[in-house]
């Protein structure tokens, strides 16, 4: 639902805030007032084309902001879209679109607070807006909504067959995909040559995961012999025969004990000596087990250098970046060996599918197709009867199937069908010429496919133009009807459609200080009345005129 527009410096608007409501709203006022300036600030809410020109006179720039209120399935898709679109999702169900546009050109455009392109924001406003009128690109007019809307009001969608399809087409373009990719391979023997030697010689290089701690292994076994002749230097000091410190604090004792008998104090030294020499013997043989441990492993380093050799010339040759890679690498080959040595029985295969796969879609397409004649008849007879009721009293509407090479949704193109007058040709809606007659049609389609619509808000401008007594009472119960599902904002110049919006919203212009300010305001009770009878008689306003006017009110609201 659209919440709120707000809009700054556009056109002959200076500022202008409208907050709408759930169902119909309605909005009327003079001709000039600005109510085009409003379908100006929704299209460009939808990324629509930016001019400079429409910049207000005097200012740097025009601004338009639009706050929706989401939810159910409306916002679980808008979010999807955003996350596609890598932009934030709706806070609380609340989704803002701002919009600037420059007066020396160009312009900025943001969504949730974050910039994003033109592009991005026409992709997006096509699930929040719909707009029907003069200067509108409706969505309904494309094949792909047609089909969609068609699919949805026959929950064709749901068939089994419908499912089957799907599937199907899905397996079909993976098949295809490799079918070309094994034809593409012509003559595979210089390719089957050169997989079959790097897949041997990654075989006879046996790696494994332990070959990532190669490097470190040999620079190990490289220190082996510093460290052995280290280790040995330090067990000879500390306890080896004729120098070691073990020998030296032993020659100090005979000279301590005769000092200890007398100094009380040298008591102490002979214990500390003897402390002390015992704990170089016992740190000297830890040494030695230690390293006597690592003996031998330097004997290793001319194997571990061949290794480390090995696994680093393979990482360059097929430039990965370490052996996890390498063994992908060498899977990845062995299965692009096995299918080209076994390319001939695999293209058999992949063609056998792909008959299956055709069969499948041509039978189930063909099932998809007939239920959608069945929908595509019921919707005929349902929008024309709304089309009869619209004043288009010999019009007749059509939904036709042309059969088509299949597709992703099955063997059909969809087009909806117009033939205002008997005898006259059916005509494609894209191809209408009245911009009123048009947006009739897609009033009279939106009346049957409202339920089944997934834009939530639908924006009538002045679909009522031209018309009017009965004709003008039947588009405002039409668009009654719509808003029960939908959220609908209808612009009119007609009395009889605008007594049933839940809510009238009135532009109006004056002038202050020499400029021209445009309002807009709800009316409800007496000023709605005055609003009706302004509209049903101008500005001499009568008795008569406001008793009709009132009438009018009064019926459409028992008509809801």
């Amino acid at each position: 639902m659209l919440q709120r527009l707000v809009v700054y410096n556009l056109a002959i608007v200076q500022k202008a805030e409208v907050e709408f409501a759930s169902g119909l709203n309605v909005l009327t006022g003079e001709t000039g007032a600005g109510k085009s300036v409003l379908m100006g600030a929704l299209e460009l809410v939808m990324g629509g084309r930016a001019d400079s020109s429409i910049v207000r006179d005097g200012e740097s720039e025009a601004k338009v902001e639009a706050e929706f209120v989401l939810k159910g399935r409306e916002l679980k898709e808008i979010d999807a879209e955003l996350d596609e679109a890598g932009l934030p999702r709706c806070e609380d169900g609340m989704l803002t679109v701002r919009r600037t546009v420059g007066a020396n050109g160009g312009g900025r455009t943001w969504v949730n607070d974050s910039p994003v392109s033109s592009g991005t924001l026409k992709k997006l406003a096509k699930r929040l807006l719909d707009i029907h009128g003069a200067r509108s690109n409706q969505k309904i007019l494309e094949e792909r909504f047609q089909r969609e809307a068609l699919d949805d009001f026959g929950d064709v969608g749901a068939m089994p067959e419908r499912v089957a399809y799907s599937s199907a087409w899905t397996e079909r373009v993976k098949t295809l995909a490799a079918i070309r990719e094994l034809e593409g391979d012509g003559d595979a023997e210089e390719e089957l040559d050169m997989l079959r030697y790097q897949v041997n010689e990654l075989d006879e290089a046996g790696l494994t995961e332990e070959d990532d701690t190669i490097a470190e292994r040999q620079q190990q076994a490289a220190a082996m012999e510093d460290l052995l002749a280290a280790a040995n230097e330090v067990t000879e000091a500390l306890g080896g025969d004729g120098q070691s410190v073990a020998d030296l604090l032993a020659r100090l004792q005979p000279d301590l004990r005769l000092m200890a008998r007398h100094l009380a104090e040298a008591g102490e030294w002979v214990d500390a000596v003897e402390d002390m020499c015992v704990k170089a013997q016992n740190l000297s043989r830890e040494i030695h087990r230690c390293i006597m441990g690592l003996d031998g492993a330097e004997n290793n380093l001319e194997e571990l250098d061949k290794r480390l050799t090995l696994v680093n010339r393979l990482k360059r040759k097929f430039k990965a970046a370490n052996v996890a890679e390498l063994l992908d690498t060498l899977e990845r080959k062995r299965t692009r060996l096995e299918k080209l040595e076994n390319r001939e029985s695999e293209l058999a295969k992949l063609n056998a599918r792909l008959k299956e796969l055709e069969s499948a879609l041509a039978s189930n397409g063909a099932k998809v197709s007939s239920k959608r004649a069945e929908v595509a008849h019921k919707i005929g007879k349902e929008v024309t009867k709304e089309l009869h009721d619209l004043g288009f009293l010999q019009a007749k509407f059509e939904v036709r199937l042309e059969a088509a090479e299949p597709g992703p949704s099955g063997l059909d193109q969809v087009k909806y069908m117009f033939e205002p007058n008997p005898g006259e040709s059916a005509r494609a809606l894209a191809d209408i010429a009245s911009s009123g007659e048009t947006a009739r049609v897609m009033l009279a389609l939106k009346s049957v496919l409202s339920a089944h619509d997934r834009t939530g808000v639908l924006v009538f401008d002045e679909i009522d133009a031209n018309i009017g007594g009965e004709v003008g009472r039947a588009v405002g119960e039409k668009l009654k009807k719509v808003s029960r599902s939908h959220q609908v904002i209808s612009i009119t110049h007609l009395p009889q459609s605008a007594v049933y919006g839940d809510r009238h919203l009135v532009v109006s212009k004056r002038v202050e200080d020499g400029r021209t300010r445009t309002r807009i305001a709800e009316v409800e009770g007496d000023a709605r009345v005055s609003e009706i009878a302004r509209m049903l008689g101008g500005e001499n306003l009568t008795s008569v005129t406001r008793k009709h006017a009132e009438e009018l009110l009064r019926y459409g609201k028992t008509s809801r």
